[in-house]
C-alpha cells in the first residue's frame, strides 16, 4: 500500500525469547514485525546478545501475577501469553549497533555510591534492581503499586544490605541467562517396556501425574523425582517448568498448514536436557529467593523509579 518492500538477509534471523525458557527464530524486520518498540536499539545485531542484558517486568495493569525475567535475546511483547511487558535493558545502542552507552544513568549511580560507597557500579545497581524484584516482601508489600505502575526500587537500609541484594540478584541473572548450560537435575528416567528408543516430542503434549513429581515425556520415556519446590518459580500463570511443558510439542497451523517442530536433529535429547536443566534453575530460584527473603529491605516513603 505504502510503496515499501522487505527484503531478506541472515541477519535479521534473531533468536528471541517467545515463552519463559523458550526460544524461537524471529525475522526481525521494520515492515514484517508489527511492532518493535525499542528493541531495535536494545538489541540491534547479533552481537549484542553476547553484551546486552534487559529485564523484561510485567506491564501497568498485567492480569497475571507480576513477572520479572532477564534475557540477552530479543522478548516478545507477551512473554507470559497474557500481558504485555517492558524491559529494562543495561545498555542501549545506535541503530547498527554503534555508540553502547549504559543506560542507568549517572544521576543513579551518584544517589547509589552516596548512600553504599564510591566503589557501588551501574552493574551492581542492575544486579540489585533484579534482586529487589524477586525480594517476597517487595512483591507483597508493593502488589497495589505494582498493578498500575511499573516498579520503583527502594534503597536499602545499608551498605551491607545493598551488597548482599546485588550479590544474589546477580546470581539469579546469571542463573536465568544461563538456563541452557545449567548441570540437569538428576531426574530418574523410566522407559516404557517395548518401546522404542525416543527422544523426540510429538504432538501429543507432555503431561504431569497427579502430585506433579512425574512428567511422561512421550510414550518411552517418563521423568520422575521433579521436587515440588520447582512450582514455587512461578511466572505470571505458570512455573519455569509448565511453559517448557506448555511449549515444546509438535503442532501444525490450520490455516498455513505449516507445522512448528521443536525437535533438533543435531541435538536429539535436547528437550530432555532443557527440562532438567530448568529443574535446576526452579529450586535454585527458590533457594536463592529464599535467602533473599532474609535481607531486610527498608519500607521507604519514596521510591526511586526503576
Amino acid at each position: 500500500m505504502h510503496g515499501h518492500y522487505a527484503t531478506y538477509s541472515d541477519q535479521r534471523l534473531r533468536n528471541s525469547l517467545y515463552r519463559p525458557y523458550c526460544r524461537q527464530w524471529l525475522y526481525f524486520d521494520p515492515i514484517l514485525n508489527n511492532r518493535r518498540y525499542l528493541q531495535y536499539l536494545f538489541f540491534p545485531t547479533p552481537a549484542t546478545e553476547a553484551e546486552n542484558r534487559v529485564i523484561c517486568v510485567s506491564a501497568v495493569g498485567h492480569r497475571a501475577a507480576f513477572t520479572c525475567i532477564v534475557t540477552n535475546l530479543i522478548p516478545n511483547l507477551t512473554v507470559n501469553s497474557v500481558d504485555g511487558f517492558q524491559c529494562f535493558p543495561y545498555y542501549v545502542y545506535n541503530e547498527d549497533g554503534s555508540g553502547r552507552r549504559e543506560n542507568i544513568t549517572d544521576w543513579a549511580l551518584a544517589r547509589f555510591q552516596a548512600a553504599y560507597g564510591a566503589d557501588v557500579s551501574k552493574r551492581d545497581i542492575f544486579h540489585y534492581v533484579y534482586g529487589v524484584l524477586h525480594h517476597p516482601f517487595y512483591r507483597e508489600r508493593y502488589a497495589a503499586n505494582l498493578k498500575r505502575e511499573l516498579p520503583c526500587i527502594p534503597l536499602a537500609p545499608g551498605a551491607e544490605a545493598f551488597r548482599e541484594v546485588a550479590r544474589i540478584g546477580g546470581e539469579l541473572a546469571a542463573l536465568h541467562l544461563g538456563y541452557e548450560q545449567a548441570e540437569e537435575y538428576p531426574l530418574s528416567k523410566r522407559e516404557a517396556p517395548g518401546e522404542r528408543v525416543d527422544w523426540r516430542v510429538g504432538e501429543k503434549r507432555m503431561r504431569l501425574n497427579a502430585d506433579k513429581t512425574a512428567l511422561a515425556y512421550n510414550d518411552w520415556l517418563t521423568l520422575e523425582g521433579i521436587p515440588v519446590e520447582v512450582y514455587r518459580y512461578r511466572l505470571g500463570s505458570r512455573s519455569a517448568l509448565e511453559w517448557v511443558i506448555d511449549q515444546y510439542h509438535v503442532s501444525t497451523d490450520s490455516r498455513s498448514g505449516i507445522t512448528s517442530d521443536p525437535n533438533r536433529d543435531d541435538d536429539p535429547q535436547y528437550i530432555v536436557r532443557l527440562i532438567g536443566q530448568v529443574v535446576t534453575v526452579s529450586v535454585e530460584t527458590v533457594r536463592l529467593v529464599d535467602t533473599l527473603a532474609q535481607v531486610v529491605l527498608v519500607d521507604p516513603l519514596t521510591l526511586l523509579p526503576a
